[in-house]
């Protein structure tokens, strides 16, 4: 009996010094970032635009460009990734098509993302005729995320209970009307966490906005989904990289990255509460 509790202890212990050793190496992270770039946050600097080689001015172009690939890229993938994982979990049976289309799934969110750069440019960049623009990036991105969109989405659905469609048959409904009005609204909590991993996965990518949108210097807001427009993470490798004065943008880009990552945790909370609203409707 002594064995067992004292392997309990040991084990309870290893997890908890793990968990607390993952939440530190997040806070040191946050922290140093927050330490190096809070000198820089000031008005100028979120909502003017860069000058001066971008050492001077604000981030106020990239900010919006980031919000209009994130848009943009969540109206491809979310209802394209919705709908492919209602029709292999509702629709297909278990066999070899239903097999054939989740190895694809996997085998597509495995591929780096400097590949999706490089196919945005020739299919919808060249091929398309779009040009390097917002509504090619979008497209890109949309389809980088789409598998994990498609995983969510599936998991979630999974975890409706059949007794629930089955009541709902038994009621005279249809199985779309089964999906519409009892799986999805059951589901949809569950669904939003897919599409905030999606969303953090978007605001941080550079390959394939780099090939498809993203602008080295723009100091003006897009007027259209033609545009190109700067983005967050492209320019923070910009200031970082590039130009003859990199330690004067050093401080830009440390203020950049503490951007970037306050905009992704504002959209995660925001995502968040939605999702605790809609569990609260359907009592999840």
């Amino acid at each position: 009996m002594l064995d067992k509790n004292l392997s309990q202890k040991i084990a309870f212990w290893t997890f908890r010094f793990l968990g607390l050793f993952v939440i530190g190496i997040l806070l040191w992270i946050l922290g140093f970032v927050v330490y190096n770039g809070i000198g820089v946050i000031s008005f100028e600097f979120l909502f003017e635009a860069p000058r001066n080689g971008m050492v001077e001015g604000g981030i106020f172009p990239a900010i919006i460009g980031t919000f209009c690939l994130i848009v943009g890229s969540m109206v491809v993938a979310f209802p394209l990734g919705v709908m492919s994982a209602i029709y292999t979990n509702e629709y297909v049976r278990e066999g070899k098509i239903s097999k054939a289309i989740r190895t694809m799934t996997n085998n597509l969110g495995s591929i780096p993302s400097i590949i999706f750069g490089l196919f945005g440019m020739a299919l919808f960049v060249n091929t398309m005729s779009w040009g390097d623009s917002i509504i090619a990036g979008s497209f890109t991105l949309g389809l980088l995320t789409l598998p994990l969109v498609i995983r969510t989405t599936e998991e979630s659905l999974k975890m409706v209970p059949d007794s629930l469609r089955n009541g709902s048959y038994a009621l005279g409904a249809t199985k779309l009307q089964t999906i519409r009005r009892v799986v999805l609204p059951m589901a949809f909590p569950n669904i939003v966490t897919g599409l905030i991993l999606s969303i953090g996965r978007v605001s941080g990518e550079t390959a394939p906005i780099l090939f498809t949108v993203a602008a080295y210097f723009l100091p003006k807001l897009p007027t259209s989904i033609f545009d190109q427009v700067m983005a967050l993470p492209y320019h923070l490798y910009v200031i970082s990289t590039s130009g003859t004065n990199l330690e004067a943008a050093r401080p830009m880009a440390y203020g950049t990255a503490l951007v970037l990552i306050t905009l992704v945790l504002i959209i995660n909370f925001s995502a968040s509460l939605l999702r605790k609203h809609f569990g609260k409707k359907i009592g999840v």
